[in-house]
């Protein structure tokens, strides 16, 4: 590593570091204010931006960029106006900070409470989607949190542009600049520097694909919430309404092939199997989604190709789907449980108890019934945005708010009493 990048490193952290000390202490108001003032600046900027996007896109073609993370990259203005909206949505939320969680009293007088405060400086570590700087950004802000941004080198310019604006946002309400920083670097050794930065930041969030996440967690020295790939599944249970699990399994797969929440494997109960998959390849074939499972399911459809046994655990992004075939609620609970990421899973039932065994004996993040797994997603949650949907167990689970961006400390009243 060059001596300049270790040295812009720890000058954005000892920033990021003294600006936390400010946005910790602000208030909702002037929180909000900087939320509601950037969503705002990002409309009027909506040309720079765009132009910047540009720039990208034509970087990441000549990198050889699949389709489907080409419109991961792609900002529009429709997807301009919804990363504005994002940020409206999150100012909207109430403040997860000083929230008192917990109080009681002693025997001895003393009062006790558990408040919550900001986690300090985050870092994001992300790959391609523009929209996860705003997002990200958006969500420290209101948390209290200030955030150190390392994105996608393919979308450097986009997010560049969008962290520019959103300075302009912070130089407006009062608030510094720094709470929001992007390493100003595509270089790679900028990453393996943030991960030991253990004096300025609390918490890493990678968010991204398996190369991403594995280099983290082999080589980070801070404190991790893990966004890992999203292999997720759909279970169509044999009392599943025909038509309905068509429609939302089309959805699954298809609305956005290239995201977490895409559904990249069909399992289906074999006494159902005969009536839907024809109707569910009729659909995929028409958009050139390919298929692929064991010969017992080729029998029924021969338009699906032979499977390998890694499929099942892949996340393709793409228009490919793996389909099991299973004969009961057990066997593609098992099956879903040995090859899912833990990200999110759904089972397409009329059968209520059927729906609930499956949401209870699936270990994932996020299990739905009836719907698709497309919504896993922390602003069609209701919180505004999302920073990642953690696959892991501690601190936070699903989709990564501002809720779940504190963490609380106890704050102890007395009245001159010592203890024996």
């Amino acid at each position: 590593m060059s001596d300049n990048i270790k040295q812009q490193m720890l000058t954005i952290g000892q920033q990021a570091k003294q600006a936390y000390q400010v946005l910790a202490i602000a208030d909702t108001e002037l929180k909000n204010k900087g939320l509601i003032t950037a969503a705002q600046l990002i409309r009027d900027n909506q040309a720079d931006i765009i132009a910047a996007n540009k720039l990208d896109m034509q970087f990441g073609r000549d990198k050889g960029l699949t389709p489907a993370l080409l419109d991961r990259l792609e900002l529009n203005q429709q997807r301009i106006e919804a990363i504005a909206k994002g940020l409206e949505d999150v100012a909207q939320l109430p403040d997860p900070v000083n929230k008192i969680l917990a109080s009681w009293d002693r025997p001895n007088g003393l009062k006790i409470s558990r408040v919550t405060v900001p986690l300090g400086v985050i870092g994001v570590i992300y790959e391609s989607r523009p929209n996860v700087t705003a997002d990200a950004a958006g969500l420290c802000l209101k948390s209290g949190n200030a955030v150190i941004l390392r994105g996608g080198s393919e979308s450097f310019n986009s997010s560049t542009a969008l962290v520019k604006t959103m300075h302009d946002a912070l130089n407006q309400v009062g608030l510094p600049t720094a709470c929001i920083q992007l390493v100003p670097t595509r270089d790679r050794a900028a990453v393996g520097e943030m991960l030991t930065m253990v004096d300025y930041i609390d918490i890493i969030v990678p968010r991204g694909g398996k190369g991403l996440t594995e280099r983290v967690q082999e080589q980070s020295k801070i404190p991790t919430i893990q966004h890992l790939d999203g292999n997720c599944h759909t279970y169509i249970h044999a009392s599943a309404d025909v038509e309905k699990a068509v429609s939302v399994v089309y959805n699954a797969k298809m609305r956005r092939t290239g995201i977490c929440g895409a559904t990249e494997s069909l399992v289906v109960d074999k006494t159902i199997a005969p009536i839907i998959l024809p109707k569910l390849l009729d659909k995929l074939s028409d958009v050139d989604c390919v298929a692929k499972g064991e010969q017992e399911a080729i029998d029924i459809d021969n338009r699906i190709q032979q499977v390998n046994e890694d499929d099942w655990g892949t996340e393709y992004l793409d228009k490919v789907i793996s389909i099991k075939l299973c004969d009961s609620l057990n066997q593609a609970v098992t099956h879903v449980n040995k090859y899912s990421s833990g990200h999110t899973e759904a089972i397409i039932a009329e059968d209520k108890n059927a729906a609930v065994e499956f949401i209870r004996q699936v270990d994932s993040a996020i299990v739905m019934h009836n719907t698709s797994t497309q919504f896993a997603d922390g602003g069609e949650f209701g919180m505004g945005a999302e920073i990642g949907i953690s696959t892991g167990r501690l601190h936070a689970r699903g989709p990564v708010g501002v809720d779940q961006l504190v963490t609380y400390k106890y704050a102890v009243y007395g009245d001159g009493q010592v203890r024996n």
